[in-house]
């Protein structure tokens, strides 16, 4: 785990629930640090940095391209 690269920051788990979906989908080989320490104390989540990205090497480029085409071309809205 400790290649693993980070490539983004959330500060709640609500936050990359449908990304998290897209990395599975695709087979993006990645974990997200910190969040069942934020699940269980979500108001700790800036004292602990967040909830971290961190995303295989050999699935960087990939996972950027997701990241960058759910940031930017999503339909989804807040209701």
């Amino acid at each position: 785990m400790d290649t693993y690269i980070t490539i983004a920051h959330y500060t709640f788990t609500h936050e990359y629930a449908v990304l998290k979906l897209i990395l599975q989908q695709e087979h993006i080989r990645f974990f997200f640090q910190n969040e069942t320490m934020i699940g269980v104390l979500p108001f700790s989540s800036n004292a602990l940095g967040g909830i971290a990205l961190k995303v295989h090497p050999a699935d960087i480029l990939q996972a950027k391209e997701i990241l960058d085409n759910f940031n930017f071309n999503t339909n989804l809205t807040v209701v």
